[in-house]
């Protein structure tokens, strides 16, 4: 095994970054990624970076947000996921939206240029012996993987269920129902603020809507059905089963937005749609996570105005994401305590969402590329996002109720100060990032390689 050779176990999010960084420090980088030769049901290609869930990355306000703050963090630190991303946005009012096809594309074709990345279509089905190895499969990892992974642990299987929107085509919408518009007009660009397409609904059609919607035939697992939903991604009909107004005051709030086809009447609901693909011919349910069976799924959706001819490029779907006990297992430098030469990055660390995935990477590959140096990389501060998310998994979280968790200020120690205290929310946001954002330059020049 070559002294100065990185392997990484996946081809997504967490992965491609991770060879990025490593690739970009001098090391030989082989990335092993079993599609297309060995498929899941949730991808499409053989590409590297592939999405599959959503196209959105969230918020990209990097002032008062803690994933727009990541995304900074990420930019500064030479991301080819976010170089990637900014090169494919979409409109999308204050968030950051791709086009899945290009943005995937363009990560494959950048780290495939690199003469020192070799990318092996392979499955992994064993731990391996040696080497420096970044695991890095996702929630989809392959049934051998991680059995092999929990035979190494210990562990039971840590799991929860996921669910995928589903994409509409844009020329099926009736617009003549419909109405383009960012909720309270974010965006600084005209296109930015009417980059959602919105379908408003009356009271009567959106208790006619529920009902429909709990009577549906749902698709239920028997394996490990004590497996809990992640609330970051709840199917609508688990939200629906809270309460009926749950959805009205969720993905189907109305507020900030005016239907200009009935300006004096306020919708009692509204479904968003956002642009899926740079030719604005799909478009994606905005947080319509479903578990609906397909055929439900069209004579459900059907029901929303604007939506009656509705033709779907993808209906909705749910799966099962597995990820590990990180608090337990893994060390503050991404390490598997039990094997150390082998890295834990992305969603099967425990974060949530496609930034936070990249973002263990991008700190796996800078961390093992130190490694092979012959140096050891302090941790990035608890107080830069990256840091946090660093911090939740490794320790931070209590082990025994260990969930998968998105970016937020509530991993983040507080503010102390004038700025901290009982400051209104945005100011204290504001304190956050700037303190963060010091904090990062600042591991980033002491971090560099001499």
């Amino acid at each position: 095994m070559e002294h100065n050779t990185l392997h990484i176990v996946g081809g997504g999010m967490a992965g491609s970054e991770a060879a990025w960084q490593a690739a970009r420090a001098g090391l030989q980088v082989v990335i092993h990624e079993m599609r297309p030769k060995v498929g899941t049901f949730a991808h499409k290609t053989g590409n590297l970076a592939e999405l599959v869930c959503s196209n959105s990355f969230r918020s990209d306000d990097s002032e008062y947000n803690a994933v727009g703050l990541l995304h900074w963090e990420m930019r500064a630190a030479g991301s080819l996921i976010m170089e990637m991303a900014d090169a494919h946005a979409l409109p999308a009012g204050g968030a950051l939206a791709v086009d899945r096809e290009a943005f995937s594309q363009g990560v494959t074709e950048r780290l495939r240029a690199l003469p020192n990345v070799r990318v092996e279509t392979a499955e992994i089905t064993a731990l391996p012996g040696e080497g420096s190895w970044i695991i890095a499969t996702g929630p989809l990892t392959s049934g051998a993987l991680a059995r092999a992974i929990q035979a190494e642990t210990g562990e039971d299987s840590l799991a929860f269920f996921d669910a995928i929107a589903p994409i509409v085509y844009a020329d099926s919408i009736d617009m003549s129902v419909a109405w383009r518009q960012s909720r309270y007009d974010k965006g600084e660009t005209e296109e930015e603020r009417k980059a959602y397409i919105n379908c408003p609904l009356t009271r009567e059609e959106y208790e006619a809507f529920i009902d429909a919607l709990l009577a549906a035939e749902k698709t239920e697992f028997h394996e490990g059905e004590d497996a809990p939903y992640f609330d970051g991604c709840l199917p609508i009909e688990v939200m629906a089963e809270r309460g009926r107004e749950t959805l009205r005051h969720g993905p189907m709030k109305p507020v900030g937005l005016t239907n200009p086809h009935k300006p004096e009447e306020k919708p009692w609901a509204v479904v968003q749609l956002r642009q899926d693909n740079a030719l604005g011919t799909l478009y994606n349910m905005v947080g319509f996570q479903t578990k609906m069976k397909y055929g439900a799924q069209k004579d459900v959706f059907r029901m929303i105005p604007g939506l009656r001819e509705a033709r779907f490029a993808r209906l909705g779907g749910i799966h099962r994401n597995s990820f590990i006990n990180s608090p337990r297992l893994l060390d503050e430098q991404l390490r598997l305590r039990s094997r150390p030469n082998i890295r834990f990055a992305g969603q099967i660390s425990g974060v949530e969402g496609y930034v936070e995935s990249a973002a263990m990477g991008l700190l796996a590959g800078r961390l093992a590329a130190a490694e092979l140096a012959g140096r050891t990389l302090p941790p990035p501060p608890p107080v830069t996002a990256t840091g946090a998310l660093l911090t939740h998994i490794t320790g931070g979280a209590d082990a025994k109720t260990f969930q998968p968790m998105n970016v937020n200020f509530g991993l983040f120690p507080p503010v102390e100060g004038p700025r901290g205290g009982r400051r209104g929310r945005r100011e204290r946001y504001k304190a956050y990032t700037d303190r963060a954002k010091a904090a990062w330059t600042s591991w980033l020049q002491e971090t560099s390689p001499p």
